[in-house]
């Protein structure tokens, strides 16, 4: 039954009425609190573009194109950049990629659809959930332990372990949600047709559940590239090139561009390593931003082709 609107004696809307109505209390509040949430929207962001813009000012005043291809400068030198540093970043959250993202998606598949209610998942699902909490050195406490000290020498390994800690927990729980978004027909149909669960799991639930999949394994990463606690126990920092004479130094410290924006920015009082310390920070940021839209397309092209 449709809603009764105020007419007049012809059937045509009463205007006064309606205008009554527009000033009503609980219209006039509605009003006012959607105005509200609209300008405190507004207000959440300023820090996030305030920070973009302060980026984007001081960091590109300073970056140029030495910046990815030099070493860092020393006290009183001119010039320099952090290539060695990207070249670090990448490799460590690669070895944290490779560690946390199988193992992720494996415990997700476990509790979305092989134990979803077992016992062992709950605990599991519990334990994901407070790691995700989990102090971030902290992690770089355990893997200083775990590795540093049965090695003798802080490394990119190390790095990597710390930095897929923080990754596993958002992997796990960002696919579990995922696969549990596979629409019931689906795998019903794949049941119904002779498949077996491994069949189910790899034909349909994988590629069904991959961009969402793939926005947690980003979302992971981007707060990899960004953590600097963990990496001063396990990589601490180096001037060099983790590659030197065709050779990987990977059982040595490994520069990052976190630990060079700390140790540039707070440590240091040159104005040289100050301007390196920006551009480093404006590189992190765009690199941060890139793979994250960079994963939603491929999410979207994957969404739509499937």
């Amino acid at each position: 039954m449709s809603e009764s609107r105020p007419t007049d004696a012809r059937g045509d809307v009463d205007l006064v009425v309606l205008e009554r109505s527009l000033r009503h209390p609980r219209t006039l509040l509605n009003a006012a609190l959607n105005g509200l949430t609209g300008v405190m929207t507004v207000i959440a962001c300023v820090p996030l573009f305030a920070v973009l813009l302060m980026l984007l000012y001081r960091g590109g005043k300073a970056l140029t194109l030495g910046c990815f291809v030099e070493l860092p400068p020393v006290a009183f030198e001119t010039g320099g950049g952090f290539g060695n540093a990207i070249v670090g970043t990448l490799l460590m959250v690669g070895i944290a990629v490779l560690w946390s993202v199988p193992v992720g998606i494996m415990a997700a598949i476990f509790l979305a659809f092989l134990g979803a209610e077992s016992r062992l998942a709950a605990v599991v699902r519990f334990c994901a959930k407070t790691l995700s909490g989990f102090p971030s050195i902290l992690a770089g406490v355990f893997a200083f332990v775990a590795v540093v000290m049965l090695t003798g020498t802080k490394s990119a390994p190390a790095g990597g372990m710390a930095l897929s800690i923080l990754m596993l927990p958002i992997v796990m729980l960002t696919a579990e949600e995922a696969i549990r978004m596979v629409p019931t027909r689906m795998t019903s149909a794949a049941f119904g047709m002779g498949c077996t669960r491994t069949q189910v799991i790899w034909k349909i639930m994988i590629p069904t559940a991959f961009p969402g999949i793939l926005t947690g394994v980003m979302l992971s990463v981007a707060r990899a590239a960004g953590e600097t606690a963990p990496l001063l126990f396990t990589a601490l920092s180096s001037n060099y090139w983790v590659v030197q004479n065709g050779h990987f130094q990977l059982m040595k410290p490994t520069a990052s561009l976190a630990v060079l924006i700390y140790n540039f920015s707070y440590g240091s009082p040159y104005e040289s390593q100050h301007r390196i310390a920006w551009a480093a920070a404006l590189v992190l940021v765009l690199l941060v931003l890139g793979v994250n839209v960079g994963a939603q397309l491929i999410g979207r092209r994957r969404l739509i082709g499937s």
